[in-house]
């Protein structure tokens, strides 16, 4: 009996990815019509192939074929938890992972959709449990974090295997004890997101303070308080 998701090989043999330096986003050249791309990363694309609604694929380019075999070894570790996407097999160049509904967090504060406490916790849940299986819970953030009926699920482990804390997902429970309360609910413009995204991305992590930069954004939002 055919595994359902090799119903997508064709089409996938078709996808072309092209990675870049400067850990610039991959561009997708070409994929098959049956296709559809639903997200863009630095090593890969996802796609999404209707007649096989319950996974998805990640494609990677030609420059990252060695960070599919590490993801793959991360997601065996992650087996079984809820917290995380399911792997269910690899291709020459591409891991098939569980489709997960839902919306990001990124898309949640562009549309005004309240992020529960709970969503929160079960990230927090979720960086324990990477912990514990021997690895490291780096690069969570707005868009690798999925809403799905009020509860977290975490989509990108790629780099789990590094050392070190980049704090991005400490600075954002900071940012949502903090600050999110004045502003949930509230569809907050894409230039506003894409400008505290540029600031915090060029920010010294040397000298970064939440607490300063949160009164930068804070102007932002409501001009200069008197």
């Amino acid at each position: 009996m055919i595994t359902l998701w090799k119903l997508a090989e064709e089409a996938l043999r078709e996808v072309e990815v092209v990675g870049h330096d400067n850990n610039r986003p991959v561009s997708v050249i070409r994929f098959a019509d049956e296709l559809r791309c639903i997200g863009i990363g630095t090593d890969a694309a996802v796609f999404y192939y209707p007649s096989t609604p319950n996974y998805a694929f990640k494609v990677y380019s030609a420059k990252a074929l060695e960070k599919k075999e590490v993801e793959a070894g991360i997601y065996e570790r992650l087996k079984g938890s809820q917290y995380f996407p399911q792997c269910y097999g690899a291709g020459p160049n591409y891991l098939v992972l569980s489709f997960e509904q839902g919306v990001t967090l990124y898309d949640c504060i562009l549309q005004g959709v309240p992020v529960p406490e709970q969503a929160i916790q079960d990230v927090e849940e979720a960086r324990e449990f990477v912990r514990s299986q021997g690895l490291n819970p780096r690069d969570i953030h707005l868009k690798n974090v999925l809403l799905q009926e009020g509860r977290g699920k975490v989509l990108d482990v790629s780099e789990y295997v590094k050392e070190g804390n980049d704090n991005r997902w400490e600075h954002l429970v900071w940012t949502y004890k903090h600050f999110y309360p004045l502003i949930c609910g509230v569809q907050v413009p894409l230039w506003i997101l894409e400008t505290i995204t540029n600031w915090y991305n060029r920010m010294d992590s040397a000298s970064f303070g939440i607490e300063d930069f949160s009164k930068r954004v804070s102007r932002l939002f409501f001009g200069e308080r008197k």
